[in-house]
């Protein structure tokens, strides 16, 4: 199996002791590197190649959340952290997932696991970058390849996603935000926080509301709804 690069930051000993016993009972996960605070792992990003981030929030400096925003093309984050107000705020910035401190090992792993899944797709994906007519998701324990054409909407629903093609439905453990960088550059339009749609699919838009081709119909956030006008040619 693959390793995946790993880094762990936080400021506390004990926090970095935990996360770093968990991650030694995955074997996929290979830790590269273990910081006090963003700064110094910021040049080790630059010189390194790191796959997923381990990261308080609450640290000197800078916090975990501005850290992410700073990097222009960051690996996978896992906040972990003691305030769980931070959650919503974690999420918006595009991490994988948010664990609260004291955190349990099977905890841990579902959120390691959501974050290999990422990475799986993103090396699938960009393996079949020449044809750009697919995407690859693990979905009931297999790999399974969707081609675009076939994709109506995508669905987020807590920590899964539902994938909805002119057949049947995929379920995936994956953030949207993850989905849409995948599906960058092709016909797909986030739409609101929770739907990604195939502009294909699109019959009519009426206010903020979009029709599909089956029927069903979507809200349009009002900050998206020019952005989806002009994406249109309208």
């Amino acid at each position: 199996m693959e390793k995946i690069n790993c880094i762990i930051i936080d400021d506390e000993p004990l926090g970095r002791d935990v996360v770093e016993s968990f991650a030694k009972e995955v074997s996929y996960l290979n830790i590269l590197g273990i910081f006090e605070n963003p700064v110094t792992a910021l040049s080790f990003l630059e010189e390194n190649s790191v796959d997923l981030v381990f990261s308080d929030i609450e640290m000197p400096k800078i916090n975990g959340l501005d850290f992410l925003r700073t990097l222009e093309n960051p690996p996978i984050f896992i906040f972990i952290t003691a305030y769980r107000e931070f959650a919503l705020d974690g999420f918006d910035t595009g991490a994988t997932d948010y664990l609260v401190k004291p955190v349990r090992f099977d905890r841990f792993l579902k959120a390691v696991q959501k974050a290999k899944n990422q990475i799986d797709l993103k090396i699938n994906s960009n393996s079949s970058q020449e044809h750009n007519d697919k995407i690859f998701i693990k979905s009931e324990g297999k790999i399974i390849k969707i081609l675009l054409t076939e994709i109506l909407y995508i669905e987020a629903q807590g920590d899964y996603l539902n994938v909805m093609t002119t057949s049947e439905i995929y379920s995936t453990q994956m953030t949207l935000t993850s989905m849409e960088e995948s599906l960058r550059n092709k016909k797909f339009f986030r739409v609101q926080r929770s739907f990604i749609l195939n502009l294909d699919f699109v019959r009519s838009i009426h206010g903020n509301m979009v029709e599909l081709l089956n029927g069903k119909s979507i809200s349009v956030s009002v900050n998206k709804k020019e952005e989806l006008c002009k994406f249109l040619g309208m």
